[in-house]
């Protein structure tokens, strides 16, 4: 998929970048003071502001911070990251939350031409934002010279090989909570994988569907008939046991102290499935040791409850023995495998979260389309 590049960007000494980073990070209150908590975005962002301030431009970075719905509120102020930003590369100015103002998520004209008045050239780097029709993601690409930046670039680029030509065979590992959430994905991902295997919450939603019961487990009675019509492709894989505790016990990250049940064949009534058992583990494992490209988006159950981890982590860590193309399709599955310390061993690590699996999905987004248009303008 053919984007513009920083490269591609004419002489920029002495001219004036507006830079659309993603700088939405999480905040702590430390002694009534906000501080930022994790600082991975900001860092994220550097190499493309340093490349530029680099090449001699005079560099503005602007983002949004959490939901302050067009309004002015001090706890989303951008003051956290400015001072952080500061401390990294000083030479960039970071302007205050986009969505302070309600032409941002309206996607007003009169918001576009505010933003990029006096600047001579616009690069998005915030992929994440990418499939959000917001003023700052596709506005600026109509009236400036506008390009891709490093995470721009490298996050199509790399998610983008396994929508146009995969290695096979192509393997999908999809969890999380609800199968409505992917529904989209799972269709799109039939279209293309040779198998996808289902975990999490939403697996028990396909295990109704073939008449397993699921006891309290969560469960879309809504989508029983899609998940009937998708186990018909035959890709689909369900586990076989499943963990459980029962329905009224506490669990996540402050759960109590009773331990699971695994049940083979169902999970009986008065308790609720929360992650994948042995044989499921096994199976999956199996299957995607055969894989030439992985994706996986979605823990196989409540990882963050340590009685409730073995799954998630038994496929993270299968996912970073292989040698195949590899790509955590970020969220919860991006946080489990870089809490089992195995990052490092996959191919991508996307940070996209929605836009990610929105991409995948529909194979372009709103971002990626502008930033291409300027370029055939």
């Amino acid at each position: 998929m053919k984007l513009p590049h920083l490269e591609d960007l004419p002489d920029l000494r002495s001219r004036r970048v507006l830079v659309r980073a993603d700088l939405n990070v999480p905040l702590d209150e430390v002694d009534g003071k906000w501080v930022v908590a994790d600082d991975f975005r900001i860092r994220s962002s550097i190499p493309t502001l340093r490349w530029l301030v680099g090449q001699g431009a005079e560099v503005t970075a602007c983002s949004h911070l959490g939901r302050p719905n067009g309004s002015h509120d001090s706890k989303y102020s951008m003051a956290p990251v400015i001072a952080e930003m500061a401390q990294l590369i000083p030479e960039v100015v970071v302007g205050e939350n986009l969505r302070f103002d309600a032409g941002e998520e309206a996607n007003s004209e009169e918001f576009v031409k505010e933003l990029i008045s006096g600047f001579d050239y616009y690069v998005d780097d915030a992929f994440g934002c990418a499939h959000r029709r917001h003023a700052s993601i596709v506005g600026p690409p109509k009236y400036l010279p506008s390009a891709a930046g490093r995470v721009m670039a490298e996050e199509v680029e790399m998610l983008a090989r396994l929508i146009e030509a995969p290695e096979r065979p192509f393997v999908a590992v999809l969890g999380g909570s609800k199968v409505s959430d992917k529904l989209g994905l799972l269709r799109s991902m039939l279209d293309r994988v040779d198998k996808v295997l289902v975990g999490g919450g939403m697996c028990f939603t396909f295990l109704a569907a073939q008449g397993t019961p699921v006891g309290d487990s969560l469960m879309e009675p809504n989508m029983l008939s899609q998940c009937r019509e998708m186990l018909e492709s035959g890709k689909i894989v369900i586990p076989r046991d499943v963990v459980a505790l029962p329905s009224s016990e506490r669990f996540g990250r402050c759960g109590g102290a009773v331990e699971p049940s695994l049940f083979d064949g169902g999970v009986p009534g008065g308790y609720i499935g929360l992650d994948i058992g042995p044989r499921s583990i096994e199976e999956f494992s199996t299957i995607i040791e055969s894989a030439k490209s992985i994706l996986w988006n979605g823990p196989m159950g409540v990882f963050e409850d340590p009685r409730l981890n073995t799954g998630t982590f038994a496929i993270a860590d299968v996912v970073a023995k292989s040698e195949a193309y590899s790509v955590i399709g970020g969220g919860d599955s991006a946080a489990a495998i870089i809490e089992a310390g195995l990052a490092q061993y996959v191919s991508h690590l996307s940070t996209g979260g929605g836009a990610s699996l929105e991409f995948l999905e529909k194979g372009d987004l709103p971002g990626i389309a502008a930033l291409r248009d300027s370029w055939h303008r």
